[in-house]
């Protein structure tokens, strides 16, 4: 029972960063509280790879 508790509020935590990302970093704005956060959410960001719009993604 621990275990499933635990794991759902991971996924609660998880979800709720992606919701800050798209809200704020995403549309480039701060975070209102805590910028730092949004600074990191930034950064680790840019250092995942992405498709480009020019990019085909069939292969």
């Amino acid at each position: 029972m621990l275990a499933i508790i635990l794991m759902m509020l991971l996924v609660l935590a998880v979800s709720a960063a992606v919701v800050l990302y798209v809200a704020y970093p995403h549309r480039g704005e701060d975070l209102p509280v805590v910028p730092q956060l949004g600074d990191a959410m930034r950064k680790g960001v840019d250092s995942l790879p992405t498709i480009g719009d020019h990019e085909d993604i069939r292969a």
